[in-house]
């Protein structure tokens, strides 16, 4: 047995460290006992983990099945130990963390200071992007979303909750006047998302369900919140979407909240999801909890 969770160790290592003398170093071994193991571990298997070349490591199909379980029951084996022996709060490791961009940014980077002195042994390691990642496939230990979730096999935990707005500079106010009916915004330079239909390029969603669509138009597109907001903060047009993108300026009086004859559409939650089919590590539990607690209190101007 302990042959076995020795070679399953060297395997893992030698995959994220990029190499088998790298992993030897990690374990204290030779390149020579590292190599004994990792044969000895696909012996047992009866099949080929790892492709090897003079410059690097690639896994099998077999190899990258094999991979998720083997970190799943070395990581479960790690925190028995630290809990066994009252270490349970010295977490460590890397924790992998996605978030869509602009809330990553604004809302998930500045934790990081007080997120470390909490933890200071987890190495914080930040995705931030608007696209939906695969948790499992891309190996991301949790994933921060925002709005009303798809059906899914994630796990998901409410952090904070999520308004919308609608608003645009003073200066474009006064130069193009102010929509108060769903039907003026097709006369407006209406700022598109691309990444969703709610605040798309060619309708905006309004009511409680969204049922309700307006028809708009505009000169400019993206798929970035921020850089929608830089255009409205510069008088280039309306832009519709998530409150806390805009909290800052419109508390500042840089942008107006506009109040037309419909509510727009609620855009959902702040949520976190985890993988489906194992319980979360310590370090991720600690990371959600601590989003839990703090992500309300920055919420309140959202």
């Amino acid at each position: 047995m302990a042959d076995r969770l020795t070679g399953m160790e060297v395997f893992v290592r030698a995959m994220r460290l990029g190499g088998l003398s790298a992993a030897a170093r990690d374990l204290r071994m030779s390149p020579a006992m590292a190599a004994k193991h990792l044969d000895g571990l696909e012996a047992r298997l009866g099949t080929t983990l790892v492709r090897r070349t003079t410059r690097k490591l690639s896994l099998t199909e077999a190899g990258a099945a094999y991979l998720d379980k083997a970190e799943r029951i070395l990581g479960e084996i790690g925190e028995a130990e630290a809990e066994a022996s009252s270490r349970a709060l010295a977490l460590e490791g890397v924790l992998r963390v996605s978030a869509p961009a602009t809330f990553g940014l604004l809302h998930i980077a500045p934790l990081a200071p007080l997120f470390h002195e909490l933890y200071p042994g987890v190495t914080l390691e930040f995705g931030f992007s608007d696209r939906f990642v695969d948790l499992l496939e891309e190996r991301w230990d949790m994933a921060i979303r925002i709005g009303r979730l798809a059906d899914s096999s994630l796990v998901a935990r409410k952090l904070a909750p999520m308004r919308t707005v609608i608003c645009a500079s003073p200066a474009y106010l006064a130069r193009r006047g102010r929509p108060r009916l769903l039907s003026d915004l097709i006369a407006h330079d209406c700022l598109g998302y691309t990444f969703t239909e709610q605040a798309g390029t060619s309708t905006w969603s309004f009511g409680e369900d969204g049922a309700i669509k307006a028809p708009v138009r505009g000169w400019l597109r993206a798929n970035n919140g921020e850089a929608l907001l830089r255009a409205a903060l510069a008088g280039q047009g309306v832009v519709f979407g998530p409150r806390y993108i805009a909290a800052q300026a419109l508390a500042e009086g840089a942008l107006v909240e506009l109040t037309l004859d419909q509510p727009p559409m609620p855009v959902g939650a702040v949520h976190a999801l985890t993988h489906p089919d194992r319980r979360p590590a310590a370090k991720t539990r600690a990371w959600i909890e601590f989003l839990a607690e703090t992500l309300p209190r920055r919420a309140a101007d959202w």
